[in-house]
């Protein structure tokens, strides 16, 4: 089945181009001048028949169909389609000659652009069922190293090493055509036709509205669509993409970091580094990098240092230190490093994806200053991050605190694990502390794989790796190895590579000539390359879909308008009259079924509001009741009659720590259990304390918990919720639509409701938000109200009655007080997570309501518009006509361009999860 004309004219002319231009690069580079001459006459002449034959489309269509014969316009149309079939063949032809003129003098960039003219050729032959262009298996493998031989600089270093001989590479250069066509590279050509078209038809709109305003038009319609147009060229530039990588310490975890980044900036030292949260954020080669700190309670960061990497690494492990041994004073809550990501440094369309470096299970206990937040972020990390990486260590990777995170997510998030297993990664770092008579890497790999299926993981993808390797490699091609840099790259990796001459004698190449085939067998590509392909082929082809939907809709708002205005104009003024009045009625009506849907999703909120509540609740009871165990195992352990005291303290760390206290008094059997008495009033506050310290965390590790399930849950609901309205007023909105196009005799295009992902900030960023405007208002107890929030302190203050010669701790008046802080939280957060609620389920529908309001007032406007116009400009309507007639030409043309970019888009849609 042929295509559509349309269609295949946008197909045919993309094909052309790329054709061309291969065609003209190959000349350039031809030797032989006869030879040059041919293929620069090829690509002239099939430039020339496009361009002729693109002039007789576009003049048929200019002419309007009433002013010739219907049978004469389609034996046209036939005409031109049949040209532009004779052209796809001929592309096809040209390519197959072209593709053996290649194999005589191979270069890489007319390799390049044969591999895109192949492809867009293809596309179009394919549609009209022609035999496509045949390209040999071994093909582009053998130029493409023929073409890397020939474009390699004179060295005057002999090398004898046997990859030097072998497989000379350069690590820049892809080895086939899989590389030049992975999902990445698709992510960035669809991103750069969706970005130009997108400004092309902004431009083209903003000439529109001026052109109307000097006539003295009500341009508001247009306003609003060109806005439009610019929010999504906004995201589709500034959108971001995160990548979460988690690791116990000293699994590699920063040398992996630096590895993807392409510099030793990351600390790497034996002890723990990452206390917080470090966001790294990709600049420009240009710009300057720079550490910042952000603090509780400001809403700028402090600037720790800037320059290059040496400097940036020495000052973020003295702040570590300072942190960690000022139990965070200065109530630091993440940094961000801003510097070059040599892993997307080609991928411009990929300049919002930031690294997320976590802090691993084994900080979330950290005993020097309270970090159950820590938890907190690792479980956002897991749910708001495009791909995770968890980074295992080869030399004890069955470790329980590798597995801790692991085996929560078993536990307790099984539909994570069911809906993102194509976006986690297990990556067995540090395999190149391989001995000689240890087991084959890839038999540790299989014991892994297995070991994660035993706990629940399907289809784990397990990659090794050699972070070091990796990251050495890079500086050393890309000249910022430092001396140490290379020492010790010469030490550890250049032996592998070393050769024996004649004599036996060892000879181990320059590290320059050792890198490229070091770094590909450290792994670091392979799992960079493979996580950039799995973002740009999920969350950024949805990124594509959503800004391209907003961009055809604005096109189709356009061409709808001229459709209105041309038929306004061609019938009689009372016709069109009797029509505007029906269409306020229309619209007033739409307007009350608008309010309904409101109504009904008052409904809804409650359900949100109410699931919410009931998982506080129980968080509350839960939480209490575990207070109260803890604490009744204390006065357990005062009854002189237990002896089980050992027992309790191994289960009770509390107990072990209050037996340190010195002054602590053992009274007769008849004294209350629950009264403790010391005969210092430092003792008695230090139990207080220590209460206090012991049972807060607890606490808190519970509310983690039961925010995580909350988020989870409130997000599938409001998601279900947003849904609901959409197709609610979708409805509305057709019948609309099919009103207006059965009244004015036109066809009207769908008004597609829309919300686009990078407008639909989820529960997370709203808790964020919340968070950032309060104000630390104090060092010891900060008690703010908070939405969903951790809740930082849920102690009390112990009381304690002096009496003759000691000190009395009542611990069921401090159960009591620890349980009614609790009940206090609890109803502070209900109290604002409904204000919250309502807020956003408010904005979810506002946005529906906005899109069918802009719709109803865009028509209404056009029609009063040009009521006034007809009466005005009465005389001039022939011409008035003409001028839409044009105009909407030339929309129309965008939207088949429009449709073109979906048709490619969706060529490599990504598989929906079963």
């Amino acid at each position: 089945m042929i295509p559509t004309l349309s269609f295949l004219f946008g197909a045919v002319g993309l094909a052309v181009g790329a054709v061309a231009g291969a065609l003209t690069t190959y000349a350039v580079g031809e030797k032989d001048r006869q030879a040059a001459k041919h293929h620069r006459q090829v690509a002239n002449e099939l430039t020339n028949k496009y361009t002729n034959l693109e002039k007789q489309y576009y003049e048929l269509a200019d002419e309007s169909k009433k002013q010739i014969d219907e049978l004469t316009y389609q034996i046209a149309l036939g005409e031109i389609e049949q040209d532009c079939l004779r052209l796809a063949v001929r592309l096809q032809q040209s390519l197959i000659a072209l593709m053996w003129s290649i194999d005589k003098h191979p270069t890489i960039d007319v390799l390049k652009q044969f591999i895109e003219a192949v492809k867009f050729t293809n596309d179009v032959l394919c549609q009209i069922n022609e035999e496509l262009v045949n390209v040999p298996s071994d093909y582009y493998e053998r130029n493409f190293t023929e073409a890397v031989k020939n474009n390699l600089p004179v060295s005057g270093e002999r090398s004898t090493s046997k990859i030097d001989q072998e497989k000379p590479k350069n690590n820049t250069i892809p080895k086939t055509p899989k590389a030049m066509t992975s999902y990445s590279q698709e992510f960035q050509d669809t991103y750069n036709k969706i970005n130009a078209t997108g400004n092309r038809l902004l431009n083209y709109i903003k000439e529109l509205r001026a052109g109307r305003l000097k006539e003295g038009d009500s341009t508001q319609g247009l306003q609003s669509v060109e806005d439009n147009i610019v929010k999504a060229v906004q995201a589709l530039v500034e959108q971001k993409y995160q990548v979460a990588v988690i690791a116990a310490m000293n699994a590699g975890k920063s040398t992996f970091l630096n590895a993807l980044i392409g510099a030793d900036v990351l600390a790497t030292n034996v002890e723990a580094c990452t206390v917080f949260r470090t966001d790294i954020i990709p600049i420009n080669a240009e710009q300057t990098p720079r550490l910042l700190e952000y603090r509780e309670g400001q809403k700028k960061p402090e600037t720790i240092a800037e320059g290059d990497a040496r400097e940036i690494q020495t000052q973020f492990v003295n702040r570590t230190y300072q942190i960690r041994n000022s139990g965070n004073s200065d109530y630091t809550t993440h940094f961000e490093l801003e510097h070059p990501i040599e892993a997307i440094s080609k991928l411009p369309s990929l300049a919002g994806l930031t690294l997320v470096d976590t802090p691993g299970p084994n900080e979330w206990n950290s005993e020097n200053f309270n970090t159950v937040a820590l938890k907190q972020t690792a479980l956002e990390a897991l749910r708001t991050c495009d791909a995770i990486l968890f980074i295992l260590d080869y030399l004890s990777f069955r470790d329980d605190i590798n597995l801790e995170l692991i085996q929560y997510l078993i536990e307790n998030r099984q539909d994570f694990l069911a809906q993102n297993t194509g976006e986690i990664y297990f990556v067995l770092n540090k395999v190149d502390m391989k001995g000689a008579s240890d087991r084959e890497i890839k038999d540790v790999i299989k014991s892994l794989t297995n070991s994660l299926v035993s706990v629940g993981i399907p289809n784990p993808n397990v990659y090794p790796v050699s972070a070091r390797q990796g990251l050495l490699s890079k500086l050393i091609l890309q000249e910022k190895a430092t001396e140490s840099h290379i020492k010790d790259f010469r030490i550890f990796y250049a032996p592998r590579y070393a050769t024996e001459d004649d004599e036996g004698n060892q000879i181990t190449p320059a590290p320059r000539k050792i890198a490229p085939q070091a770094l590909e067998d450290s792994g670091i590509l392979q799992i960079q390359d493979k996580v950039i392909q799995n973002i740009a082929q999920n969350s950024g082809w949805n990124l594509l879909s959503d800004v391209l939907a907003i961009i055809n809709k604005a096109a189709q708002s356009v061409a709808d308008t001229l459709t209105t205005e041309i038929r306004g104009w061609e019938l009689e003024i009372e016709e069109l009259q009797q029509t505007i009045e029906e269409y306020k009625q229309r619209s007033d009506s739409a307007r009350n079924k608008v309010a309904n849907v409101k109504k009904s999703v008052q409904s809804q909120k409650t359900t949100l509001v109410t699931t919410f509540s009931q998982g506080i609740y129980e968080f509350a009871e839960t939480a209490k009741n575990c207070i109260a165990l803890e604490i009744d195992k204390v006065a357990k352990n005062q009854s002189k009659n237990s002896d089980s005291s050992s027992s309790l303290k191994n289960e009770n760390p509390l107990l072990a720590i209050l037996d340190k206290v010195r002054s602590f008094l053992k009274d007769d059997s008849n004294s209350d259990p629950y009264k403790i008495k010391v005969t210092s009033k430092e003792d008695s506050e230090k139990i207080g304390k220590t209460i206090n310290e012991y049972c807060t965390p607890i606490i808190q590790n519970f509310w983690i918990d039961t925010q995580d399930r909350l988020i989870r849950e409130g997000t599938n609901i409001r998601e279900d919720l947003v849904k609901q309205i959409q197709e609610q007023i979708q409805s509305i909105s057709d019948e609309l639509s099919d009103y207006i196009g059965d009244a004015l005799q036109v066809e009207i295009g769908i008004n597609e409701i829309q919300f686009p992902e990078f407008e639909f900030s989820g529960i997370d960023a709203k808790i964020q938000e919340q968070q950032e405007v309060f104000k630390r208002s104090g060092t010891k107890t900060r008690e703010e109200k908070r939405c969903c929030a951790n809740p930082l302190v849920y102690g009390t203050e112990v009381i304690f009655f002096e009496k003759v010669s000691y000190y009395e701790i009542d611990l069921q008046l401090t159960t009591q007080g620890i349980q009614d802080r609790i009940d206090e939280q609890v109803k502070n957060n209900i109290a604002s997570l409904q204000r919250v609620i309502e807020k956003q389920i408010s904005k979810d529908f506002q946005k529906g309501e906005e899109q069918i309001n802009e719709y109803i007032n865009r028509f209404q406007d056009d029609f009063d518009n040009l009521l006034i116009q007809r009466v005005k400009r009465k005389t001039e309507s022939q011409e008035i006509i003409s001028t839409l007639n044009n105009q909407k030409s030339k929309v129309t043309e965008y939207l088949k361009e429009l449709i073109f970019i979906q048709e490619m888009l969706d060529s490599w849609k990504p598989s929906p999860i079963n």
